[in-house]
Order: C-alpha cells, then sequence, then structure tokens
C-alpha cells in the first residue's frame, strides 16, 4: 500500500466524502468562483462586440486569456511542486478579485477601453495558470484514493451546474448593466478565496525540500520524460489537442448565429445553458457511463458525438434550436472528464502532480489560443452557422484519424492502491460536471 494510501487508510473505513469538511470547502469556494466565470464567459464577447463591434476582436481577446495561461503553464507547475500550494492558492483568487474588479470600475465609468480588457484578460490567465495545477493537487491531499471518482463526480456536477446557470444570468445581468457581471464574478474569487483559506489546504509535499536542490528546467525534463514513457497518455493528448481548439472555437459563432435569427442576449444564454444542463444531467451518470468503455475508447466516442452535435446546431430551425444539439453534446461530456482526472490521480506521483497538470495544460491546449480567434473569424466572414459546421467537421476528421490509434484505445485507468485487480472506474453508489476538455 502507498504512503498516501496509509495516511487515509482503509476506504471502508472512510467517513462518507460529504463529511470531508476540507473538500467541501474547497468544492463551495470552486463553484462560487465557477458561477462568475461563466457569467463572464458570456459577458466578455458581449463587453468587446459593443465596444469594437467586431467578432474577430473578440476572438482576439478571448486567445490573450488562454495565451497567458499556456504561457506561463510551465513554470506555474515547477513552482507549484516547490512553493507553498495553499498561498499559491490565496494569491491567485487575490488577483483575480482585483482585475475583474478594476474591470468592473472601468466599465461603470463608461471609461473602458480594448487594452484594459486585454490586460485584463492577460492577468487573469496567468492567474489560471497557477490556481489549476495548485488546486488539482490540495484535492489529491484531502481526498482518499478510493474516493476520487466520487470527488471528480461532485466537481463535474459543479461545473456544468455553473454552466447551466451562469450563461443566462450573465446575459440578463449584462442587460440590467454592463458592470454588473464582472463585479459579480469579482465578488465570487473574494468567495473562493475564504473558502480557501478554511479548507487548511497542505502547504508542499515532502519531497519539496528536495527538489529546491534542482534547477526548473530538471524538474520540468523529469516530468515530461515520465509523460513521454506513457503511450496511450500521448496519443490522447494528440486527440485532446484538436478537441479543445474546437471547444474553445464554438462561444462566438453560436452568439453570432442566434442573434443572426433574431436573438437577444438573454436567448444567447439561454442556448448556451444547454452545454450546462446536459453535463449536469451527465454527472448524475458519469459512473455508470464510465464503467462501461475504456477512458480511450470512451475518448472517441464522446468527442465524435460532440462533432455530430455541433454540425447538428447549425440546422435551420430558430434561435432556440441550438439548446437541444449543445445538451446531448454535453451528456457524455463529465463521464469522460471523471475517468480522465481519476487516471492521472492514480499515476502521477504526488510530488509531480503540480508539472504534469502543467504539462497537460500545454499539451492538450497549445492550439487552443487559436480557438476563439477562428471562431471569431469564421464567423465574421461565413456567419454563424456556416463557421459551426466548418468547425464540427474538423472534429470528425480528427476523431477519425484517432481510431486508427491503438495506444488511444487501450488506453484504461489502473485500480486503485490495495485492491487486487484492475477495474474502470468505480464511482459513486448515488450522486446527487475544461466541453471534452474544461474550459
Amino acid at each position: 500500500m502507498s504512503e498516501r494510501s496509509e495516511r487515509f487508510g482503509k476506504h471502508s473505513e472512510l467517513p462518507p466524502l460529504r463529511r470531508n469538511s476540507r473538500f467541501q470547502m474547497l468544492w463551495m469556494g470552486a463553484a462560487a468562483s465557477e458561477l462568475g466565470t461563466t457569467l463572464t464567459w458570456v459577458a466578455f464577447p458581449l463587453l468587446i462586440l459593443a465596444v469594437t463591434g467586431s467578432a474577430a476582436l473578440a476572438g482576439l481577446v478571448g486567445a490573450c486569456r488562454i495565451t497567458a495561461n499556456l504561457l506561463f503553464s510551465l513554470p506555474a507547475g515547477a513552482w507549484v511542486d516547490r512553493w507553498d500550494r495553499r498561498r499559491i492558492l490565496i494569491g491567485a483568487e487575490v488577483v483575480r478579485c482585483l482585475a475583474l474588479a478594476a474591470l468592473a470600475v472601468a466599465v461603470l465609468a463608461g471609461r473602458v477601453a480594448l487594452w484594459q480588457i486585454v490586460a485584463v484578460a492577460v492577468v487573469t490567465g496567468a492567474a489560471d495558470s497557477f490556481f489549476g495545477p495548485a488546486r488539482a493537487a490540495a484535492i489529491r491531499a484531502v481526498v482518499a484514493p478510493g474516493q476520487l471518482p466520487e470527488a471528480y463526480a461532485q466537481e463535474e456536477a459543479r461545473g456544468h451546474a455553473a454552466s447551466l446557470a451562469g450563461p443566462p444570468l450573465g446575459g440578463f445581468l449584462f442587460g440590467l448593466g454592463r458592470a454588473l457581471p464582472f463585479a459579480v464574478d469579482a465578488l465570487s474569487y473574494l468567495v473562493s478565496l475564504v473558502c480557501v483559506v478554511h479548507a487548511r489546504v497542505p502547504r508542499r509535499p515532502a519531497e519539496a525540500a528536495e527538489r529546491r536542490e534542482t534547477g526548473m528546467r530538471a524538474d520540468l525534463m523529469e516530468a515530461a520524460g515520465w509523460l513521454w514513457r506513457h503511450r496511450g497518455l500521448r496519443a490522447g493528448l494528440a486527440f485532446a489537442l484538436v478537441a479543445n481548439l474546437v471547444a474553445n472555437a464554438l462561444l462566438l459563432p453560436v452568439i453570432v448565429m442566434v442573434e443572426a435569427r433574431g436573438g437577444d442576449s438573454a436567448a444567447t444564454g439561454v442556448v448556451l445553458a444547454g452545454l450546462g444542463l446536459g453535463g449536469l444531467l451527465g454527472a448524475t451518470l458519469s459512473a455508470r457511463i464510465g464503467r462501461l468503455l475504456p477512458p480511450g475508447t470512451l475518448m472517441l466516442g464522446v468527442v465524435g458525438f460532440f462533432a455530430l452535435a455541433v454540425c447538428a446546431t447549425a440546422l435551420p430551425f430558430g434561435p432556440y434550436w441550438p439548446v437541444v444539439p449543445l445538451f446531448l453534446a454535453m451528456v457524455a461530456a463529465p463521464a469522460l472528464n471523471v475517468v480522465l482526472r481519476v487516471l492521472l490521480a492514480r499515476l502521477v506521483p504526488d510530488a509531480m502532480t503540480g508539472r504534469v497538470v502543467s504539462l497537460f495544460t500545454m499539451a492538450t491546449m497549445g492550439l487552443t489560443p487559436a480557438g476563439p480567434l477562428l471562431g471569431g473569424l469564421l464567423a465574421e466572414y461565413v456567419g454563424g452557422a456556416g463557421a459551426l459546421v466548418a468547425v464540427g467537421g474538423l472534429l470528425a476528421a480528427a476523431c477519425a484519424l484517432a481510431s486508427i490509434s491503438p495506444a488511444l484505445r487501450g488506453l484504461d485507468v489502473p485500480a486503485p492502491a490495495g485492491t487486487e485487480a484492475p477495474s474502470a472506474v468505480p464511482g459513486p453508489a448515488e450522486l446527487g460536471r475544461e466541453p471534452v476538455g474544461e474550459r
């Protein structure tokens, strides 16, 4: 039994996850934060369209945030494995709260400019790169290995609930006042900050002091070497690279198409809420779906269906039609997210969590900055419906190509420490949510 398993004891002796106050505090903080983020997910492009009138510029700003996240990801992952993880989480939330509050003030004063929006996008993207791996390490530190599937399923439910409530609420608040969604997002980061403080996140892994004697380059090469030795993970990363490009190109075409069909900002929010509603339902089914297929095969099936659903949104059935295929596309996605998170948590050594999570971010999102820009350009020159057909077709072609990889089809989840035989993901008995990858 591993050191981490011994620390938590046997799974049968563990209290229910709902009584794990440290995890639940982290979960509540992330729920507030993600709700705020989904508000501005809609409000940011609406604000840029109102200020500049250009869908391409709206895509450029989205690309700036993602680019900043990627540029900081590698050093952030190494620092997460060296530094005080609790302070990293707190510092990231402070930075994001102040950045969104400053933007809300500028919008309220009627003096917001494009460069200010870009600056906020860059700052929050950089903060995201620190917060993500630090939080991933924190969850592993406070949740027993046998309860990770249940914990990640609860994480999925949180994210999709926010995706369900956030877009319509963001559109509604933007209609009341352009500054409101950004002020609420700033407040959500403040709530998350308080929850992180009370969660008492472990500060750093035991091996952190030893790694301080090595250089950052050596740390990153160690993690890269570990990742390269896992052929199935390499194949999955290449596939996710294209999938995340498409997932991040959808927002602007959907907004443009809904508006072209006579919908307003509230209608846009309702349509995008289909993603959250489908994901929320999928989170309740994630354990059952995740046991049907190994991760590699499940990835091919989920992404292939997602591609077809994206193309179906372009059917000429009115401004609210896209909510149907978007809802259906997201039902299976939570199971895939849960399976992949458990796979990483069981394979990656704790002392390497920050670096491997950052490498995954770089590897799977390397093309993502081009997503909003691609979506904006396509929407501007071929219309929203044409753009959705184009990106859906690209994803379907990538899925067909990936299906010939035996390494991807053979990717599976190892059994947790202390069990006798490998199994698929052992999900929770009952569950009351980056698209194919986390947003």
